[in-house]
C-alpha cells in the first residue's frame, strides 16, 4: 500500500471550473454543480501543484517553502481528501481515498502551525433562475415573500392549493360539464 500512495501524482479538474486566485485564497466555481469553494492559502497551494506530475512529497516540500514552517504530509493528504470530496480532482484515486486524515486529529497533532491546516469552504450556489428570484427551488417571487412550490402568486398574494389567479383576485375555478 505505501508503494502505491508514494506513487499518487494528483491532478486537479479544470472541464467546467472557473477559477479566481486572490492574494491569501482562491475562489473555484463548480459549473456542473453549481457550488463554490473557496480554498485557503494552504489548500490552494496544494490544489495549485496538482499537475499529474508532482508526488504528495514533492507537494509537501513546495509547501515547507513556500509557507516558512515544516509541514507533514498529513496535511498535503487532508487536502487532498478535500479536493476529491468536493470533486475538483481530475480523477478518484483509490489511494486518495485510503487516506483517511482528520482535521482534528491535526488540529491536535499540530495546534501550533494549526493555521497552516488546509480549510475548503463550500457553499452550494444558487442557479440563475434562483439567484434572480431569491426564492428556494420550485417557489415563485410574489410580491415581498415567495410562494409555496405549486401555487401562484395573484397581484402580489399567494393563491391557495387549487385557486387560479382571475381578473387580479385568487378563485377556485370549477368547470362545469
Amino acid at each position: 500500500m505505501r508503494e502505491t500512495i508514494e506513487r499518487v501524482l494528483p491532478m486537479v479538474r479544470r472541464d467546467q471550473l472557473v477559477v479566481q486566485e486572490l492574494a491569501d485564497e482562491t475562489l473555484v466555481y463548480d459549473l456542473e454543480r453549481h457550488k463554490a469553494h473557496c480554498l485557503n492559502e494552504t489548500s490552494a497551494l496544494v490544489w495549485k501543484h496538482c499537475d499529474g506530475k508532482t508526488t504528495v512529497a514533492e507537494i509537501t516540500g513546495l509547501l515547507e517553502r513556500k509557507l516558512a514552517t515544516p509541514i507533514e504530509e498529513d496535511v498535503v493528504w487532508l487536502a487532498l481528501t478535500q479536493l476529491r470530496r468536493f470533486r475538483l480532482l481530475e480523477e478518484e484515486s483509490v489511494a486518495i481515498a485510503a487516506m483517511s486524515v482528520s482535521r482534528r486529529e491535526l488540529v491536535r497533532k499540530y495546534l501550533p502551525a494549526a493555521l497552516a491546516l488546509p480549510v475548503i469552504l463550500s457553499i452550494a450556489a444558487p442557479t440563475a433562475a434562483q439567484g434572480a428570484s431569491g426564492c428556494p427551488q420550485g417557489q415563485v417571487r410574489c410580491g415581498a415573500g415567495c410562494c409555496p412550490a405549486g401555487r401562484l402568486c395573484c397581484a402580489g398574494v399567494c393563491c391557495a392549493a387549487g385557486e387560479s389567479c382571475v381578473g387580479g383576485v385568487c378563485r377556485t375555478v370549477q368547470i362545469l360539464d
